[in-house]
């Protein structure tokens, strides 16, 4: 079990320091980031094997094999260099060292920013200024959007990727260390740019879709959890909702873990989130997670930020205590 106490160690190392850092604009400027090279081989294989001219069947074996080839490419140089480390290096140094590029393939300091920078977009530019602000951060018409939209918006987005860019690969971590983030981050990253039900990408992301569908079903409910418990500890939310609407609402939602942060943020701030939503041109009808209010505001963004914030320190927390009671 020591390799699981190390990862254990690493995921705690990695979440502090991303919380506290963020990625170095200077190593950014000269190599770019783990996820930028991730997209450029996702998309230099996508347009390699998806053809139009080609099948429906053989584009979805094509597509197989593409994610097949993504996790490799990403989890493959994990694997050494966890293991070339852990061999050469006393454990907690090597740690220390993984923990580098594992704080980098995490996202709270990112999330919150993006999801803060609608908010005050909103008070500086008013609607249109909002909309362009939360188009960066999801996936559907923000024109179709009133301002309460956009704040429901902005807070979707918050709870689904508190669980898509903070819990799941911090679980990964814990679990399989630095191949397990990048294999999380990997999966991710191609259902981002593959599991579209587009004309295009239907046949070809299929696998990526399912897949990490498979792999944030965890992470999912472990999220709205977090959430929960944080509720206990922020003026104006209700854990007992946040529960109340997770257990009720999220198995109805389209997606088979999205619904879990939603419901558990929903129902923490006393509101409605998801429901019918424009992507494209087309109207999904999603059922509504949450039975409160439906118009949002910038007040509810900042609570939802309050929330969120305090679920990954709860995280924090628990992993480094667990980290702590593994190492005796």
């Amino acid at each position: 079990m020591t390799f699981l106490n190390d990862n254990v160690l690493l995921a705690a190392v990695a979440l502090v320091l991303e919380a506290a850092c963020d990625y170095p604009a200077p190593l950014q400027r000269r190599i770019g980031h783990p996820v930028q090279w991730l997209g450029a081989w996702i998309a230099a294989l996508e347009r390699a094997l998806n053809r139009p001219e080609r099948s429906v069947r053989t584009r979805s074996i094509l597509g197989g094999c593409a994610l097949v080839l993504i996790l490799a490419v990403a989890v493959l140089p994990a694997v050494f260099l966890q293991s070339a480390l852990r061999r050469l290096v006393p454990p907690l140094g090597a740690n220390m060292l993984l923990a580098l590029p594992a704080a980098a393939l995490l996202a709270s300091r990112s999330l919150f920013a993006h999801v803060g920078a609608v908010v005050e977009a909103r008070r500086r530019e008013g609607l249109a200024g909002a909309r362009a602000a939360v188009s960066h951060i999801v996936g559907r018409n923000p024109q179709s959007l009133d301002a309460a939209g956009v704040m429901r918006a902005a807070i979707e987005s918050l709870a689904e990727n508190f669980s898509d860019a903070v819990v799941a690969p911090a679980l990964w971590c814990a679990l399989l260390g630095l191949p397990g983030i990048a294999l999380y981050k990997a999966a991710n990253t191609a259902d981002s740019m593959l599991g579209h039900r587009t004309e295009r990408l239907a046949a070809f992301g299929w696998a990526a879709a399912r897949f990490d569908d498979l792999i944030n079903l965890p992470a999912s409910r472990l999220a709205a959890l977090w959430l929960t418990l944080a509720a206990l500890f922020t003026p104006h939310a209700s854990a007992r909702a946040a529960c109340r609407a997770a257990w009720r609402d999220a198995p109805r939602h389209r997606s088979p873990n999205a619904g879990w942060p939603e419901a558990a943020t929903a129902g923490a701030l006393g509101l409605s989130l998801a429901g019918p939503r424009v992507y494209g041109e087309t109207l999904v009808d999603d059922a509504w997670m949450g039975s409160g209010r439906k118009e949002a505001n910038s007040s509810d963004v900042l609570r939802a930020l309050t929330l969120t914030r305090r679920a990954a320190l709860l995280q924090i927390i628990v992993v480094a205590a667990l980290a702590m009671i593994a190492r005796g």
